[in-house]
């Protein structure tokens, strides 16, 4: 089970496990989602918060990430706010557009931000059994460019190139990202474990 309610990130995850035995499938199938409460202080330690909850939730096997933008320029900020950056129920747009606003007077040498992925692996006893940070290096567009992907996709210019996240097609997306560099080290667990015959 996805330890989330976003249909973006379902999308997303499905088609990293794509060609994979392992089938993502939305919490929601087996139990209403549980409200989790992201108090960690890292994106790994709300992963594994949310992993535990949902797994405990809906008694299987669930993975969950927490991920964000850091931003050199601002301390790394927004970090592990990065959904609640421009409060709790703003929009994509909004937090885009504090964002712009915080590196209005930064110039493009010092734009440097990295995505960061965290995931966890919970059993349905609640036990954490995988886990993985990975990341994607960028910089900070002057301004939204592209109509793909969600968050702050418009604004990361991906490594050293020119387009940003949400000017990628979604396989270019997946290559180079840092969820996609998180998910499929999450499917190579998983199906090492279901090629490992259980010991009796």
């Amino acid at each position: 089970m996805l330890a989330s309610g976003s249909p973006h990130k379902l999308v997303e995850f499905r088609r990293l496990f794509l060609g994979s035995p392992v089938r993502i499938l939305p919490a929601t199938e087996v139990a209403s989602p549980p409200k989790v409460a992201e108090t960690g202080a890292t994106f790994l330690q709300n992963a594994r918060l949310k992993a535990v909850v949902y797994a405990l939730a809906c008694r299987a096997w669930c993975l969950a990430d927490d991920s964000g933008l850091a931003v050199d320029a601002l301390g790394g900020a927004p970090g592990v706010r990065s959904a609640r950056y421009a409060g709790p129920d703003a929009s994509d747009h909004a937090r885009n557009a504090k964002l712009l606003a915080a590196l209005a007077d930064v110039p493009d040498a010092r734009r440097s931000a990295r995505f960061r992925c965290a995931v966890a692996l919970a059993t349905p006893d609640g036990s954490v059994v995988y886990t993985a940070i990975r990341s994607c290096e960028g910089r900070i567009a002057p301004a939204p460019r592209g109509g793909q992907g969600f968050g702050y996709d418009p604004l990361f210019i991906v490594g050293t190139g020119d387009r940003t996240m949400a000017e990628l097609t979604p396989d270019e997306k997946n290559r180079v990202s840092h969820r996609g560099k998180a998910a499929r080290a999450a499917r190579h667990f998983l199906e090492e474990r279901l090629a490992t015959p259980p010991s009796n």
